[in-house]
């Protein structure tokens, strides 16, 4: 009796779910149970087993350019610096030696490694791997539901679970639903009257109402009432059956309560992966489960790990524990990129030239700056706030300021000429007055200083000369205003311009007040001829040489660098193409677009990591031979990509087809292959 005892207790610890489902509370009980449905065996086997068998990573990876087909090369010839030949065969390593055996075909077999090196493409990456259900973990009253879990980071994620239903499980789920079905047919929206008597009371004492059960035409409320003398609605509540209605309610309320207990599991069709019926054991169950995730920066690999549970109806007879975890070290071209800054040369002059346009209003034949006049308020307003701001600039020094003012062509030529001449030195006037009264505001704000000897320094601007030149009248700004005019039409557009081919100003001028569009280009295209144009010319605080070399850091190309460190690829190439440099070429390849990189990289200098990403570009165009040799030597120029050559799997499988091993030797710098 102890032993019964003692072996029922480590069931009750398998299954715990049995025994509360079923309200057991002795051990024997639930021996009783399992051992009256055949299975106490099974759950005692899986109970030792091992779970993390169940996941695994599958022996051929899903690497479309590195699909090699069944007539291959046994044997490559390759080069080294000296341009000696090198034999390369495929090759095994001997268990006990340690050496590597040539061997001209490579059985496949089977991978149980924990870990494995996925490759990034497209800032996407396949985490792949197999979901094994054992033939004795098969019942047909089982199901088994595993849940893949996902470690990225400092994050987790449940994948879609599996569902693997046994046949009799699933046949029992149908039988629920049928009796669920059979209950809600039991439902109905009819009213339950009492027909028979309806018809017999009717026909006894009403004959006439009866008459309309034979009657095709719609009838009326007000018509029934007149014969019968009470409504429609009230008869049918008098010759309704109450208990039948209520009958009906009490179904419909009870309908969740029904289908909790007629369909103890129900049969799920959303987010899951796979739910497949098993209707004979007939083998180990298998399932490559792969999983497509966006990458992120700093992420290096990933985790996942598998558990779940064993259901007979709603029991569960079984917590499969979580399994060891799979590591899939995700291998980024990202981490090629130069980080090395790129500077632009810039040419710095010390003099510097800026120049502004302003419409000034001056009355009809007059030079006076009048401030009231017209727009001149602001617009005298804008030259003064310039000029300030030239003043407190920290890095100009202003020099001097040309002013050049410019009239209509009304009037003769010489007279515009004169005119426009006092005008801009009546501007010039008023402008240097204003800079002479803030440049004395301006000291003022800026006090003095004392040296160590007490000696009072102040601060002294220097005097701003104004030069005053005209430019008359203002003909080819004209013809830029009649051109991009809409109002004016075609013919008068091509008379004006058959004036303006006239060489005198004056002859011009006459001829075109004879026609009609001339009041209209006077009143207005003629205003925006009287404008005084300011070139500032300045140079820079304490240069003293006229020209200065510097360099300032790319921002355009280091971004397109932080954009590849970020694996936005395509953000990457379009900021990084034009360069056409190393850099540019890891962006390329990260796309895919391995063309583009390989014409960049063959006018690159051959270093070990240009060597390398020409050794991972020809194995994805499937040339194995400049693959090979591309490897070998960026292994030659550095060893780290002896190691290096494992996390990417164009290189990896080379490796593994012909048994690389290129470890560097110190003296004679070669491979023992």
């Amino acid at each position: 009796m102890k032993t019964i005892t003692a072996l029922a207790a480590v069931l009750l610890l398998s299954a715990p779910a049995v025994a509360q489902t079923r309200g057991r509370e002795d051990w024997s009980s639930v021996l009783e149970y399992l051992r009256g449905h055949g299975r106490r065996e099974k759950i005692e086997v899986l109970r030792e087993m091992n779970t993390s068998a169940l996941i695994s990573i599958p022996n051929e990876p899903d690497i479309p350019e590195l699909e090699y087909s069944v007539a291959k090369r046994d044997t490559l010839v390759v080069q080294d610096d000296s341009g000696n030949d090198i034999i390369i065969m495929k090759a095994i390593r001997d268990d006990e030696t340690g050496e590597m055996i040539a061997n001209e075909v490579l059985d496949a077999a089977v991978v149980t490694a924990r870990f494995r090196n996925v490759a990034e493409r497209n800032g996407k990456v396949n985490i792949e791997f197999t979901i094994t259900v054992p033939e004795k973990m098969q019942d047909s009253e089982w199901q088994l539901r595993f849940n893949p879990d996902m470690f990225i980071l400092e994050d987790s994620v449940r994948l879609d679970p599996l569902i693997i239903t046994g046949d009799q499980y699933r046949k029992r789920q149908l039988l629920g639903y049928e009796q669920y079905e059979r209950f809600l047919s039991r439902i109905t929206d009819s009213l339950f009257i009492r027909q028979n008597l309806l018809e017999t009371f009717l026909r006894r004492n009403i004959p006439e109402i009866y008459l309309f059960k034979t009657d095709s035409t719609e009838v009326s409320d007000e018509r029934f009432y007149s014969f019968y003398g009470v409504s429609e609605q009230e008869a049918i509540r008098h010759y309704t059956n109450t208990f039948r209605v209520r009958l009906n309610q009490r179904r419909m309320a009870r309908r969740q309560e029904m289908y909790d207990r007629y369909v103890k599991a129900p049969i799920v069709t959303e987010g899951i992966r796979l739910d497949t019926v098993i209707r004979a054991v007939n083998g180990d169950f298998m399932y490559n489960y792969i999983q497509t995730i966006n990458t992120r920066p700093k992420l290096r690999k990933v985790d996942i790990l598998l558990s779940g549970g064993i259901f007979e109806q709603d029991r569960q007879v079984y917590d499969i524990p979580r399994s060891d975890s799979l590591t899939f070290y995700i291998s980024s071209l990202s981490s090629f990129v130069d980080q090395t800054e790129r500077y632009l040369k810039t040419i710095i002059e010390r003099q510097v030239a800026a120049n502004a346009s302003y419409h000034v209003d001056f009355e009809q034949g007059r030079s006076e700056v009048i401030p009231d006049l017209g727009s001149n308020a602001a617009e005298i307003n804008r030259i003064q706030q310039n000029l300030a701001d030239l003043l407190r600039n920290e890095v100009f020094d202003l020099d001097s300021i040309v002013v050049t003012a410019s009239a209509s062509p009304e009037g003769s030529y010489a007279t515009n000429t004169a005119l426009s001449q006092r005008r801009s030195e009546s501007v010039s006037r008023y402008m240097q007055n204003y800079i002479r009264h803030y440049r004395d505001s301006l000291q003022r704000d800026r006090g003095f200083s004392v040296d160590l000897e007490g000696n009072i320094y102040r601060e002294t601007l220097p005097d701003i000369q104004f030069v005053s030149r005209n430019s008359a009248e203002n003909w080819a700004l004209l013809d830029s205003l009649v051109r991009m005019d809409e109002t004016l039409t075609d013919e008068q557009k091509s008379a004006y311009f058959a004036h303006a081919s006239v060489a005198d100003y004056d002859q011009r001028e006459a001829a075109m007040r004879r026609d009609d569009y001339y009041k209209y280009v006077s009143e207005r295209l003629y205003p925006a001829l009287r404008s005084v144009v300011f070139d500032f010319h300045l140079h820079r605080k304490g240069m003293v040489q006229e020209q200065v070399e510097t360099t300032t850091i790319d921002s355009t190309y280091m971004a397109g660098v932080q954009a590849l460190r970020d694996r936005d690829y395509e953000t990457a190439v379009t900021l990084l193409g034009p360069y056409q440099d190393f850099n540019a070429a890891v962006a390329y390849a990260a796309c895919d677009r391995n063309l583009s990189a390989m014409l960049i990289l063959q006018d690159e200098p051959k270093t070990a990591p240009v060597n390398y990403m020409l050794a991972i570009l020809y194995a994805r165009m499937d040339d194995e031979k400049n693959a090979v040799d591309y490897y070998l030597r960026s292994c030659r120029q550095d060893p780290t990509y002896v190691h290096r050559g494992n996390l990417d799997p164009e290189i990896s499988a080379l490796i593994r087809l012909y048994g690389l091993n290129a470890q560097p030797e110190e003296e004679e710098e070669e491979f023992d292959y």
